[in-house]
């Protein structure tokens, strides 16, 4: 499963909004060229996460955007989901009563990919915008265990400087 350019650039303007707010609202325009995302296309973003209640617009001179509430209280999964982003690993409707066959029957896979996606949902549910900005997120950052594990790069060891043996003084006479 692949989460879309709509819940990852929604993410990622919510953590520079939350980032660069402070008590003043942020313009579009300065996420957008931080962040590397087309003004239009963050435009329609917060259209949608201001019909959710995430953000509130402010208009006027300094105008902008600024988070509705606490950065602790607002969960990624809202914001995935405020964007109409699906969460969602099978191909046919969650709940649905018929499979996405073309019986109607459930794949034989169905459950877990169902499974995987209810984990997405709870993970995501699981992380605030301030666990992301204070990098407080669950988990190993992409090192696996098991089979297909990668091997982590080793810290190599700091050569040492080499220094010359002090010479020995005899007394003086």
């Amino acid at each position: 499963m692949k989460l879309g350019t709509k819940g990852r650039y929604a993410v990622m303007a919510m953590v520079d909004l939350a980032i660069n707010s402070g008590d003043k609202p942020v313009a579009l325009a300065g996420i957008a060229e931080r962040q590397e995302i087309s003004l239009s296309y963050l435009e329609q973003l917060f259209g949608k996460l201001r019909r959710s209640s995430l953000v509130k617009s402010v208009r006027g001179p300094g105008g902008g955007y600024v988070l509705a509430r606490d950065d602790g209280d607002i969960r990624v999964s809202e914001i995935v989901m405020a964007v109409d982003e699906p969460m969602i690993a099978i191909r046919c409707r969650p709940g649905s009563a018929t499979g996405c066959l073309s019986d109607k029957s459930q794949c034989l896979t169905h459950e877990l990919w169902e499974e995987l996606g209810n984990q997405i949902h709870r993970y995501l549910s699981s992380v605030s915008l301030a666990d992301v900005i204070s990098k407080r997120v669950l988990g190993s950052s992409g090192v696996l265990d098991g089979p297909f594990a990668q091997p982590r790069a080793q810290p190599q060891p700091q050569p040492q400087p080499q220094t010359a043996p002090l010479p020995v003084m005899e007394p003086a006479e």
